[in-house]
């Protein structure tokens, strides 16, 4: 008797659902659910350390403590830079389309005043760092802006070297600038353009015929400028530049009986390394390609050594383990020299050209005082010198950036 009410009801639900069935087939395919969202990529963590060229923010930070309590040697230095024409706020901006720059810079049309408005625009830098006093970045941007909205190009014989100068100076102002000034900067973008358009095809190649100066110093504005833009390609090629030439300008015994020939040049028979070493024909360690012509070049091309494996220290591939040998010894050989030794009669033929200057801080730094690695003669001829300033070409204020700087 109960099974006629249970059957009726089961009827009317196949009924309806076929109904339902009749009815969604004909307004067309039901609507697949929304499939769950899927969480949100992360960003890839950035390539580089900014500020990251020379000097990063650890160190900028230890420099701007020491110079606020008024202690030595960072007191002093920075008196010294912020008495320097560079540092004046009133100092025009020489910007040129085209910097024209023959052997020994003659002729000279903009060079001087290129390397020294990218030598003021990072003392400004620096001297906002310390201070934090906007006008000082206002003053940085003001000379940046100023290059950036007018020069084209770089000409004649030097025009290499010169760009490396300039360019090794540039990327640590405005590092500086853009990582660390709240103001902001409406003018990067236009200013990392000159960068990648005027000033890298000039320096990423470099120059592996020139004396090893040139390329060392290129190589410096190559991989500050990779650093500024991003650009792991430029940076990864200025490694491989700088690894290959860093032996080819200092000699080790571990060499053999000459030295390593730049990369691709074809010299390297004795005769050839000899007349590209300067005619000497006895090598120690230590010795530089250089060394026979003059300290003043030597000084420079182990000065953007030094940049450069500081530079990579700071982007987390220290290159400095794979160059620190050939840097002491190098150091040692001529600040031993500098300090007074007579020059054997084997070196030079017994006459060397003194006159490095006060660029051995950061190498010093480094090697002494990070790495716990003996610079005596390298020690008392960078101290002597203290407060180191600028040499007027890519070498600025380094008393200052880089003694006893842990960071």
């Amino acid at each position: 008797m109960r099974l006629k009410p249970l059957v009726a009801t089961l009827t009317a639900s196949v009924a309806a659902a076929v109904a339902l069935t009749v009815t969604t087939a004909a307004a067309g395919p039901a609507t697949a659910p929304a499939p769950a969202p899927r969480p949100a990529a992360k960003p890839a963590a950035p390539a580089f350390t900014h500020p990251g060229v020379l000097v990063g923010r650890g160190q900028l930070d230890f420099v701007r403590a020491k110079v606020q309590a008024k202690q030595q040697p960072w007191k002093g230095a920075f008196d010294k830079m912020m008495a320097s024409p560079y540092a004046s706020l009133s100092r025009p901006a020489k910007p040129r389309a085209v910097v024209e720059c023959g052997s020994g810079s003659s002729p000279n049309k903009g060079c001087t005043e290129e390397r020294q408005d990218a030598i003021a625009a990072y003392t400004q830098a620096l001297a906002w760092s310390v201070t934090k006093d906007p006008k000082y970045a206002k003053k940085a941007i003001q000379i940046m802006d100023a290059w950036s909205g007018v020069i084209k190009d770089h000409t004649n014989s030097n025009a290499p070297l010169q760009t490396g100068w300039a360019g090794s100076a540039w990327p640590r102002a405005a590092e500086i600038i853009k990582h660390t000034y709240p103001g902001g900067w409406a003018g990067s973008g236009r200013f990392a353009t000159m960068l990648r358009k005027v000033y890298l095809p000039e320096v990423v190649n470099g120059a592996p015929t020139k004396n090893g100066n040139w390329e060392l110093i290129m190589t410096e504005a190559a991989i500050g400028i990779a650093v500024h833009l991003d650009d792991k390609a430029v940076y990864d090629k200025a490694v491989a530049t700088y690894l290959a030439r860093v032996p080819a300008y200092i000699y080790l015994k571990t060499d053999g009986p000459l030295p390593k020939g730049p990369k691709g040049t074809g010299i390297d028979t004795r005769a050839e390394l000899v007349k590209y070493w300067q005619g000497q024909s006895t090598f120690a360690d230590g010795l530089t390609q250089e060394t026979c012509r003059d300290f003043g070049h030597t000084a420079w091309g182990l000065a953007a050594a030094a940049h450069t494996a500081e530079t990579t220290r700071l982007q987390g591939k220290d290159l400095y383990p794979k160059v620190a040998e050939r840097l002491r010894q190098a150091y040692g050989f001529h600040t031993r020299l500098e300090n007074g030794a007579a020059a054997p009669s084997w070196l030079c033929g017994g006459k060397v050209k003194r006159g490095m200057g006060a660029n051995t801080e950061v190498g010093y730094n480094a090697l002494q005082f990070r790495a716990g690695i003996s610079m005596t003669q390298t020690g008392v001829f960078t101290e002597r010198r203290r407060p180191a300033g600028t040499d007027n070409y890519f070498v600025a204020w380094e008393t200052l950036t880089h003694a006893r700087n842990p960071k």
